[in-house]
């Protein structure tokens, strides 16, 4: 199996250390297998996601001496195909339209993220139509459904990050317990949740190996069961640690500080970004 892995960046602020470390690990280990390493810009988001801040990116990576081997891909180019793909299964009773506060449902858009409290969704709307949908009503994936038409699937997937290395099993209980009825997407704001357009994009462009922080690892489970549930492979999954301030908690795109950006300005090499991520 071909070695492709991606680094795949929301364009809403600029690279901090943590962005370094992920990105260079990725890079690093796709050209130690002789593999092949894409960037991929998860830019649905529309109102935060800004073409400053993804120059911004491209900038700092292409600094960092990283390259990538193909052109990058946009998210936001691709929101038709991804919605044509979910109705797709409208009709097989995996989804149902929500109108739940429009604040609540754009952070379920977005990927998780550690100390950012996620709140498992009661199933307020949850057995309603499809033909219900109203103007800005979102989808959500019905997850006791979606798991129960998988019920003899193997919803296996292997990890060889540090954390959790070896293979795992999704835990269905645990699934509906800790993720629940997860948003898949808005209609009317044309964003696609972090779930569904990775795991399209992950299958469409190759990706054996995803590479991420290991603040993502629980969330595995939720792209394991759309991934078999909308018939597309299993990559591995390797989960790394993530680079912490003086407070041991984790990096975020408004500590400006720890920026990329604020590092080169100050004379900093390339090299002494690895050092400072422990590479």
């Amino acid at each position: 199996m071909a070695f492709v892995t991606r680094f795949a960046p929301s364009p809403t602020g600029p690279l901090h250390l943590g962005h370094a470390y992920s990105a260079i690990l990725a890079h690093d280990m796709a050209r130690k297998a002789g593999g092949r390493f894409l960037l991929r810009m998860e830019d649905t988001d529309l109102d935060r996601c800004k073409p400053v801040f993804e120059t911004q990116i491209v900038d700092d990576l292409t600094w960092l001496g990283l390259v990538w081997d193909s052109p990058v891909h946009h998210q936001s180019q691709h929101i038709a195909d991804y919605n044509i793909r979910l109705e797709a299964i409208a009709n097989k009773g995996f989804i149902y339209p929500c109108s739940c506060t429009r604040s609540d449902i754009r952070a379920a858009l977005a990927a998780p993220q550690e100390g950012v409290q996620f709140s498992v969704y009661p199933g307020t709307c949850r057995g309603r139509p499809m033909a219900s949908r109203l103007p800005g009503d979102a989808l959500r994936l019905d997850l006791a459904a979606a798991l129960h038409a998988l019920r003899d699937a193997d919803l296996n997937f292997t990890e060889t990050g540090p954390t959790h290395h070896g293979q795992h099993t999704v835990n269905p209980a645990e699934a509906t317990a800790r993720i629940g009825d997860v948003v898949l997407s808005r209609k009317g704001e044309d964003i696609v949740a972090y779930f569904l357009a990775s795991a399209f994009d992950d299958a469409d462009q190759g990706i054996s190996h995803v590479i991420r922080g290991e603040d993502l690892f629980d969330f595995t489970a939720i792209q394991v069961i759309l991934q078999h549930l909308f018939g597309l492979p299993t990559p591995v999954y390797h989960h790394h640690r993530l680079i912490r301030d003086h407070q041991g908690k984790r990096l975020a795109k408004r500590d400006d500080a720890r920026a990329i950006g604020k590092y080169r300005a100050e004379g900093a090499s390339p090299a002494d970004i690895r050092r400072m991520v422990g590479l």
